[in-house]
């Protein structure tokens, strides 16, 4: 009589397993498919939208950023936070962004160092290009090469030749280490062959104090800044350092028509995200922006602050830092500047 052999109950809690985790396993990717269906459909922006300027308040960046986050809340219906995180020359508020989730709530607004810092430091937490994805040049700003009146040179071509006859006699006031002002000063001499002493001054004034009074012979300052030093004829500005005449001062030749192309230098600010922001959402905010740009107020506050709009597609902004970034660590590296 053949035996008839009891189930096994390893082989059916193996079957029953395997079957609870195979409905486990479509719950889970229905409701996955509901969660993305969901964030889909949810319009953006639908909460609080973060810039992050990385400098003290009151500055251009940290003004601009105010300005367009409060028409751009008006326009949207949610609130924009700006948020100052200094630091590290911009690095902490510029990392801050760089590990956000790319998910367009957070955006940086940034200026010139952002091109300058990382040629001048052996380490950086995030790739100035590659850690952002661009999203506007807002604008940019002249910067000024001036010299003391007593200076005796009425131009450029007669400063350059004072500086052939005195080789490392005159000296060069900046802001500070690293900054724009030094660097393009820096740019100017190792493009002309010529030779200046750096002075370092903690901040603007000082510098422009100290060339004012003679103890400095020149300095690369922003036109906002020497506007009262020209206009009083405590300084003699030589060339503003853009491929166009200001309009604030037409009088000043430029140093594209002075013969000198690869010596543009100037401040520039602009809007970045976290690298991975979906394009849908970077073209929205930027379309965003260049209409809120167009108002009238927009327009005066930027004027006001010595900044020519700019605008446009994120790709000016992309083919700007693609200049700045290699430039800038080319004048460090040439140079030998230490910083750190």
């Amino acid at each position: 009589m053949r035996k008839t052999m009891p189930d096994n109950p390893y082989n059916m809690n193996l079957s029953f397993s395997a079957s609870k985790l195979l409905q486990v396993f479509f719950v889970c990717v229905l409701a996955l498919l509901g969660t993305l269906a969901q964030a889909q459909n949810t319009p953006y922006p639908s909460r609080n939208i973060t810039f992050m300027v990385p400098f003290t308040s009151g500055t251009t960046a940290d003004v601009l950023g105010r300005l367009l986050g409060t028409k751009l809340s008006e326009r949207w219906g949610v609130g924009v936070v700006t948020e100052n995180r200094t630091g590290v020359a911009g690095v902490l508020g510029s990392d801050a962004v760089a590990k956000a989730p790319p998910n367009g709530y957070m955006f940086l607004f940034t200026a010139t160092s952002h091109g300058t810092v990382p040629a001048t430091r052996s380490k950086m937490p995030y790739d100035p290009i590659k850690s952002f994805t661009p999203v506007m040049l807002l604008g940019t700003s002249a910067m000024c090469l001036l010299i003391n009146p007593k200076v005796p040179a009425q131009n450029l071509k007669e400063f350059m030749e004072l500086l052939k006859l005195q080789p490392g006699k005159l000296d060069y006031a900046s802001p500070g280490n690293g900054g724009v002002q030094h660097l393009g000063t820096e740019l100017f001499l190792q493009e002309t062959g010529l030779r200046m002493e750096h002075v370092p001054y903690k901040g603007a004034a000082g510098a422009m104090t100290d060339l004012a009074g003679g103890h400095v012979q020149a300095t690369l300052a922003s036109l906002q800044t020497a506007s009262s030093f020209i206009h009083s004829g405590q300084l003699r500005p030589l060339a503003v350092m853009s491929e166009e005449r200001s309009s604030a001062f037409p009088q000043i030749p430029s140093i594209r028509e002075l013969g000198y192309p690869n010596l543009i230098v100037e401040t520039w600010y602009g809007v970045m995200a976290p690298a991975g922001v979906p394009d849908d959402i970077v073209q929205k905010f930027n379309a965003e922006l260049n209409a809120i740009m167009q108002l009238p107020e927009i327009k005066d506050a930027f004027a006001k602050q010595g900044v020519v709009m700019v605008g446009g597609k994120p790709d000016r902004l992309t083919q700007l830092l693609n200049r700045e970034v290699p430039k800038w660590a080319k004048v460090v590296a040439t140079g030998k500047i230490k910083i750190e």
